[in-house]
This record gives structure tokens, C-alpha cells and sequence, in this order.
């Protein structure tokens, strides 16, 4: 069986990658249960449209982080002698199981399949992650650059210059008549997350992809033969010239999370590579570890968290004398008090608090859910 060529020695565990993945899981159930509440604050919620908030950089630090974490998990493999036919076969099922698991996020409890919506969060990444294995085990690291800027620029002249019946090219200042929105009403129309928008369709994941590939390019970094600190200097170096490179492109094509576009993937990659590189020079080269346990054993956990986090939210908001009353209760009473949006703001560290508390107790017990 023909084996892929591994890249250079595997290193340590990453204890920053579990740190960021858990940090990033904590930033989710925060906003995810915060933000949909009255009065919540502007950076809990996604931007309107154009523009971003800290909310819009979490569902990108995910791809980033399934990027590196690929690449490291596949390298480990490939010394073993694993070829690309099981890794290949490793990355469907990963894939699958995620997907599925997104399908019973958004139809639990009620499971109207009639209604299903087929694209999610999810999904999303598993079929960026699926692609992206395929792309790592057949290509090198100059094709995967070369891949991710055709990505970039393929989204783009689609959404600029691809003519909508009726409307004409390049309407991206709502929903209504861009691009993505017209294949998904062709293809997908009935299974979307309203009747007429997903922000997770089919043009988007091109894009979404050229997101994780960032990562499958920081996770070649880290494998490299560079000290520590070099490593560290380049990760800056490449987060921050990502974040002006994104600034810049937003000038022609506005970042949008929404629509995911090339700015926003290429402004939210630099904030995942800096973000990183702060947490990697800290943790694992500084050594500075004891105050991050909680996020890391979060980020160690992350399925089962996001799973506990999203089912769990669902059924309290879809019981009357649940989520409104003790809401009401615990929370809202002190808005006057506090000022607005601290009520969902405490709501959200709340629920983080148990999602932790499960964690912790599945941490000791060494249970790992593992797609």
C-alpha cells in the first residue's frame, strides 16, 4: 500500500491547540445562549450584515483550529505507516458523524423532516474537513497555498461578476439576489435556516474552506524544523499580515460572515493565526499552563461540550416554565442594577459554567467523545 510521506518529527501534544479549541468552545456557548435574549450586548450577536463582532470570530477559529489539528493527527498517523486509502476512509467517517450530529442539533426535539435544514454549523465543517483531508493526503504544502488563494479568488469573481437571473451580478448588500442566496433557493429551497437564507450554504464553503486550509498551513509551521521562537515570530508575522491583507480586500468585497466571504475568510484566519501564536508562546514555550486546565479541558472535550451546549439551550428555550422564568428570576431582575445586557451576558457564563462542570466530570473519568 502506498503511504503519504510524512513531514518532518511530530511534536509534544499541543496544550495550546486544547486550550484555544476550549476557549473558542466557552466563546460559543457564551454568545450562543447570551445573545438571543432582549437588550443583549451589540458583540454577543453577529454583525447585521457587513462587518464583524467578536461573535463572528468563533465559527472560523473552529475551521482554523480542525485545519491544524488535521494536519498534526495525520502526520502522527503517517509515521505509524497508515496510507492514504484508511486516513482517506478515517476522514469520511469523522465527516459523517459530524454531519449527522448537525442534523440533530437543529431538529431536536421536534424532528420535522420535512422542515429539515440541511446545512449548519456542523456540516459545515464536515465537509470542510472531508475536502480539506482530501487536499492535505494528495497535495504538498505549495499546492494547499496554491488552493486556498484559488479558492479565495474563485468565491470571489462568482459573487461579483456571475449574473443572477432577473437581478444582475454582484448584489451583495442583503441576501436578496447575491449569488449564494440564488443556489441555495435552486438546490436547497425548504431545508435552509429561513425560507430564503442559510448563512451556511453551498457557494459559502468555498471560502470556509480556504479557512481551514489557513490552518492546515499554520499546522505545517508547527511541524517544521524551526525553534520555538521562530515558529512564534512567524505565526505572528503571518496573523498580522492576514488581518491588514483582510482590511485591505474589504475596501472591494466587505468582510461578511454571512456570506463568508474572501475578506472574512482571509481577516479571520489572521485573527485565529494571532490569537494562536499568543496562546502557543505562553503555553508551550513559556510553560505558563496552570490557569488554562479549565479550557483545555473543555477543548478536550469539545464534541460532547457543543452537544451539551446546543441540546441542552433547545430544550430549556422550548420549555415554557424553563429558560424565560429562571432567566426572569436569576438574571434579569439586575439589569437596572448592572445595566443592560449584563442579565444574558451572566446568563451565557452560566451555562458555560455547568457545560464545564460536565466536562470536568467526563475529564476525570477519561471519557473522550471522539468522532
Amino acid at each position: 500500500m502506498k503511504t503519504v510521506e510524512p513531514p518532518p518529527k511530530t511534536p509534544t501534544r499541543l496544550v495550546s491547540l486544547d486550550v484555544f479549541r476550549g476557549a473558542t468552545i466557552a466563546a460559543m456557548i457564551l454568545v450562543n445562549t447570551a445573545g438571543g435574549w432582549p437588550g443583549a450586548w451589540a458583540q454577543l450577536k453577529h454583525s447585521p450584515w457587513h462587518g464583524w463582532t467578536f461573535t463572528d470570530t468563533i465559527f472560523p477559529s473552529f475551521l482554523w483550529i480542525a485545519g491544524v489539528a488535521m494536519t498534526l493527527s495525520f502526520a502522527r498517523r503517517v509515521e505509524k505507516g497508515e496510507g492514504r486509502r484508511r486516513l482517506l476512509l478515517h476522514a469520511l467517517r469523522r465527516a459523517a458523524i459530524l454531519f449527522a450530529l448537525g442534523l440533530l442539533v437543529y431538529e431536536f426535539p421536534h424532528f420535522d423532516l420535512k422542515h429539515l435544514r440541511i446545512p449548519g454549523v456542523l456540516q459545515r465543517i464536515a465537509v470542510c474537513y472531508f475536502l480539506g483531508a482530501v487536499l492535505f493526503l494528495y497535495c504538498g504544502r505549495r499546492a494547499i497555498a496554491i488552493w486556498t488563494a484559488a479558492l479565495l479568488a474563485v468565491y470571489w469573481i462568482l459573487v461579483k461578476l456571475v449574473p443572477v437571473p432577473g437581478v444582475g451580478a454582484g448584489m451583495l448588500d442583503s441576501p436578496a439576489g447575491s449569488l449564494p442566496q440564488y443556489v441555495d433557493l435552486l438546490l436547497l429551497r425548504g431545508f435552509l435556516y429561513t425560507p430564503t437564507w442559510d448563512p451556511e450554504g453551498i457557494v459559502s464553503t468555498l471560502p470556509a474552506l480556504a479557512t481551514l486550509l489557513f490552518g492546515v498551513m499554520a499546522g505545517y509551521l508547527l511541524r517544521s524544523d524551526r525553534d520555538a521562537g521562530a515558529k512564534t515570530a512567524w505565526m505572528f508575522t503571518a496573523g498580522n499580515a492576514l488581518l491588514i491583507a483582510g482590511a485591505i480586500l474589504n475596501i472591494w468585497l466587505p468582510i461578511n460572515k454571512n456570506l463568508w466571504s474572501s475578506s472574512f475568510s482571509v481577516f479571520m484566519a489572521g485573527v485565529s493565526m494571532s490569537v494562536f501564536a499568543f496562546c502557543y508562546w505562553v503555553l508551550d514555550v513559556q510553560g505558563w499552563k496552570r490557569w488554562s486546565r479549565p479550557f483545555a479541558i473543555l477543548g478536550m472535550n469539545a464534541i460532547a461540550v457543543y452537544m451539551l451546549s446546543e441540546l441542552g439551550d433547545s430544550a430549556l428555550q422550548r420549555i415554557p416554565t424553563a429558560a424565560g422564568p429562571l432567566h426572569r428570576t436569576l438574571f434579569a431582575r439586575y439589569t437596572a442594577l448592572f445595566g443592560p445586557g449584563l442579565d444574558s451576558a451572566v446568563w451565557g457564563l452560566s451555562f458555560d459554567a455547568v457545560c464545564f462542570v460536565v466536562a470536568w466530570a467526563l475529564y476525570r473519568r477519561g471519557w473522550f467523545l471522539r468522532a
